[in-house]
């Protein structure tokens, strides 16, 4: 149900369907949820009272209609406000309808006969994100303005990853070797980078290879090189990365899955500073600076005589540990709004807000496949997004654990000439699974101090209240950090 204070105007809403019977019946309904409803029989009608009353927080129209259709006046509102909110109304059934009406720029569509607590959940959802948009979009305009967030740049204020920013502030100045561990996802490469872009060789390349996506012999030849005639195949010399990347940085990932021949032949390169290529006789020196990762545990490779352990001394010169998400949760805020950022200038779009039930969930996410995986969860929710608001339905089905059960199911559709026919009601729960409305606020507010690791800014963030109000609820329950 729509709700607003004594000092705010109800939200206006437009109703067009060339049924008129429909129309009105549905324009009633709508209107004893305090919205305040205008109605149009045709997208003529709709777009004079647009240009007379406008702008409406939100049109509803009918997709099927003689002369203009709902995707004309589409296209028309979204001309005069790109940010226009329509939800299409189409027959049960009509799919290529409403998946064009999407396509087009809709928010939504709502099928007859109408389910009418999902038309209430849905309509109530797009206003409240419609919202977000506005307060995140004046809070950019009032903000100075910022460059582009720069591509590959550590985020996080956990004292796990400042302690990463230190040592690559230290050692990225320096030719020292660096070995750089971590689960997969964390961000590996994105140290080596900034390294690399931090050092006296930044005004050189750096070569990067996976060395695990690559057979034996066709990694000897990439980093090494070959000469004419090495192999078959072989129909030119081939100088390799490493003397590609020479007064460079040569980022080896995945060090840990190299044969043990390959790493005899890397040790030659840290000890000697030069490379053989495959074929040839007389040795080439080389001058790289050599960073390296894995995610496997080399120490214990080195015990069970799976890596040498006199190149395993040459690489681990300075160690950089990457700790994994889950580790660092008061850091997912702020790699949210990193992402988004970046996600949204990368896609052409505008600022895109997130719902703090959906920042909920992925606070609450042990992200197996860490920074990496976050970042691919976001961009597919700005993609599925609606108007610039990401929801909890935006989320994979993982991250919103059980599928609740649909709205049709809940609610049995009802046609608009019958109106005070009510949805079905709820199953009843057993009266020992029910608690107070403050008992479940008092568990709420918990878990999510519990998933930011007690962040009152960011957990006051998350909930939509104020700090000062979040110390209250705080001091009157009083949480610990372990609390529940």
């Amino acid at each position: 149900m729509a709700t607003q204070t004594a000092t705010e105007a109800p939200p206006r809403l437009l109703l067009v369907d060339d049924d008129e019977e429909a129309c009105r019946m549905l324009a009633e309904v709508l209107a004893r949820e305090s919205y305040e409803v205008s109605r149009a029989l045709s997208a003529r009608e709709a777009l004079k009272l647009v240009d007379r009353d406008g702008p409406f927080d939100a049109v509803l129209t009918d997709l099927r209609m003689p002369e203009a259709s709902g995707l004309d006046l589409l296209a028309e509102l979204r001309k005069r406000d790109p940010d226009a909110l329509v939800l299409v109304l189409t027959a049960f059934g009509d799919g290529a309808g409403a998946a064009e009406a999407i396509r087009a720029g809709a928010y939504d569509f709502i099928s007859k006969p109408y389910d009418l607590e999902g038309l209430r959940q849905t309509l109530s959802r797009a206003l409240a994100r419609r919202q977000l948009v506005a307060r995140r979009s004046s809070a950019q305009e009032e903000r100075p303005a910022a460059a582009a967030p720069a591509s590959g740049v550590l985020v996080g204020h956990s004292p796990s990853i400042i302690t990463v920013m230190k040592q690559v502030a230290r050692v990225a100045p320096t030719q020292a070797t660096v070995l750089i561990t971590g689960e997969t996802g964390t961000g590996k490469e994105l140290v080596a980078r900034t390294i690399h872009r931090f050092s006296e060789r930044a005004d050189r390349r750096m070569v990067a290879v996976n060395c695990s996506a690559l057979a034996e012999g066709l990694l000897e030849s990439e980093l090494f090189g070959h000469v004419r005639g090495a192999f078959t195949g072989a129909v030119s010399n081939r100088p390799g990365m490493f003397r590609e990347a020479d007064h460079g940085t040569v980022f080896l990932d995945e060090i840990g899955d190299i044969s043990p021949g390959l790493q005899a032949r890397l040790l030659r390169v840290l000890q000697e500073q030069e490379i053989v290529p495959v074929g040839a006789e007389q040795p080439i020196k080389v001058d790289v600076r050599i960073i390296a990762a894995t995610h496997r545990d080399l120490p214990a490779m080195v015990q069970e005589q799976k890596f040498r352990e006199d190149l395993y001394y040459r690489l681990n010169v300075v160690t950089v540990h990457l700790p994994p998400l889950r580790e660092r949760r008061q850091d997912i805020p702020l790699l949210i709004d990193h992402f988004l950022t970046t996600l949204a200038g990368r896609h052409g779009r505008g600022p895109v807000a997130m719902d703090p039930a959906a920042q909920s969930l992925l606070l609450a996410h042990d992200w197996p496949g860490n920074v990496r995986e976050l970042e691919n969860v976001l961009e597919r929710a700005l993609v599925l997004a609606e108007i610039d608001v990401i929801g909890p339905e935006h989320l994979p089905e993982g991250l919103r654990g059980a599928p609740a059960a649909s709205a049709s199911a809940a609610h049995p559709p009802v046609s608009p000439a019958s109106p005070a026919v009510l949805p079905a009601a709820e199953p009843a729960e057993s009266t020992s699974e029910l608690v107070s409305l403050d008992e479940l606020d008092r568990r709420h507010v918990f878990r999510v101090l519990a998933a930011t690791g007690g962040n009152r800014e960011d957990s006051a963030r998350i909930l939509g209240i104020s700090r000062r109000t979040l110390t209250r609820m705080i001091q009157r329950w009083s949480w610990k950090p372990g609390a529940r």
